[in-house]
């Protein structure tokens, strides 16, 4: 039997990509589900594709974490529901590219918004519980760029290093609690990662509450912008 097995996994950005394909692990492994995204349809769609496959139970909330109180509605619902989250799955993260002084201001306002305000937020409110009960785990999910600046897509590219640096001086703060936090991120060489291949190293480490990292993403993929979309759609 898994660690998972039976308990809850909370996962943003699960409608496709890489959140996707971590909610499958946790639902293989017989753990029930939390599935959050902007799309209600897809998530219904996936919902019922786990439950018949895996025998899990899904839960579905259609979330903008673009919008500043999203996180703690979030957070509220989930209480309300008595649903107790054992991991904290941080993946909706997408962005998009072009030059900083021509791209829309609003939009890269609420690349910020999500990927470091509503991180934080759902953060501190899980880690909260987790805390408490002393248990939990949470996987926040970067990528190359988390250390690495990237023209044309400088925001991006900072809000994602806010998420390493976030995750790792939290670790120390958690030593002495059965609490962990893992970072995901990718190396800057090799083939093209798949994101099944980047969900399962980001699952197994998370359940050893260490530090995986994925060869395969170059940077010159990322400046051909095949990481970063535009807000509203979903990067691997």
């Amino acid at each position: 039997m898994s660690e998972t097995t039976n308990k809850i996994a909370l996962v943003t950005g699960a409608s496709s990509g890489v959140g996707y394909e971590l909610a499958k692990c946790f639902a293989e492994d017989g753990c029930h589900l939390v599935l959050v995204s902007c799309s209600e349809d897809e998530l219904q769609d996936i919902a019922t594709d786990f439950r018949a496959h895996y025998g899990v139970r899904v839960e579905v909330i259609a979330k903008d974490l673009y919008q500043p109180n999203a996180a703690r509605e979030l957070y509220s619902e989930v209480r309300a529901k008595g649903i107790k989250v054992n991991y904290l799955i941080n993946d909706a993260g997408p962005g998009f590219y072009g030059n900083f002084v021509e791209t829309d201001l609003d939009r890269e306002l609420a690349i910020i918004q999500l990927n470091v305000c509503s991180l934080v937020v759902m953060t501190r409110l899980f880690l909260e519980d987790m805390i408490a009960c002393n248990q939990g785990r949470i996987l926040q999910v970067g990528t190359a760029v988390s250390k690495t600046p990237v023209p044309y897509s400088s925001v991006y590219s900072a809000t994602k290093a806010f998420v390493h640096q976030f995750a790792q001086a939290m670790k120390p703060e958690l030593e002495g609690t059965s609490v962990t936090m893992t970072t995901l991120r990718s190396a800057q060489e090799g083939e093209l990662a798949t994101p099944e291949r980047v969900a399962r190293a980001g699952y197994e480490a998370m359940l050893r509450g260490s530090d995986p990292l994925v060869s395969g993403f170059s940077a010159r993929q990322f400046r051909e912008g095949r990481e970063p979309v535009e807000p509203g759609k979903r990067s691997a």
